[in-house]
């Protein structure tokens, strides 16, 4: 089994639970979740005190509302670990994305979108956006900021950049301070899930030329 070492914040996982999230960050977090048992574990537990947090009135919800849930998980002893998911079918997708993409690889419409990188924008609600990319074994993806939040899912292959190595099932949670370079390792092709609530800001003038046609 592959050991995932980049896992969502509780704050994504608390927003899913709550149902506050874009749809693209949910199909993003849910993607993980199937994939992954801790984190599939504390969006339960979130789940079990969710209705405690929701009693709140508004002007509970100070600053210290995520370390607030946080106490009530770890004051409360009856929380049990879900069992695993169902095995996912043959293939690279697990079912939340196969319901997005009508199937598995096969059934993805890819678009070039330079240096021999491919994209494949899914259909959400226009809150944020989300896309499927494939990067090539070795390939570097063009330089970039972020201008909001960028979650990345890793379904095949792996990618390094200045922050460390995400592997299969890793997610990477890039936000406005963040500037890196991901590069594709050697082997397969890196396969990825991004979501996006803001374009990217990229350094080099040829993306950001051709940034606004291929709406990243």
């Amino acid at each position: 089994m592959t050991e995932i070492k980049h896992h969502l914040t509780d704050a994504l996982l608390m927003g899913y639970s709550a149902g506050t999230l874009p749809e693209a960050f949910n199909l993003v977090v849910a993607t993980h979740i199937s994939l992954c048992d801790e984190c599939r574990a504390r969006m339960h537990e979130f789940d079990a005190v969710g209705g405690e947090v929701m009693e709140m009135s508004s002007s509970d919800m100070g600053d210290d509302a995520l370390a607030t849930t946080l106490a009530l998980i770890r004051q409360d002893k009856t929380f049990k670990t879900p069992p695993p998911a169902p095995a996912n079918p043959s293939g690279i997708f697990p079912a939340p994305l196969r319901d997005y993409t009508g199937g598995d690889l096969s059934a993805v419409k890819w678009r070039k979108i330079g240096g021999g990188v491919s994209q494949a924008i899914l259909k959400t609600d226009k809150s944020a956006s989300v896309r499927l990319l494939r990067i090539p074994a070795g390939t570097a993806v063009p330089d970039h900021g972020h201008r909001g939040t960028e979650l990345t899912l890793v379904l095949q292959g792996a990618f390094r950049d200045e922050s460390d190595r995400f592997g299969k099932g890793d997610i990477e949670v890039a936000n406005e301070e963040m500037v890196h370079t991901p590069v594709a390792e050697e082997g397969l092709d890196c396969i990825c899930l991004a979501a996006t609530d803001a374009p990217l800001r990229f350094n080099s003038l040829i993306p950001r030329i051709a940034q606004p046609f291929l709406r990243i």
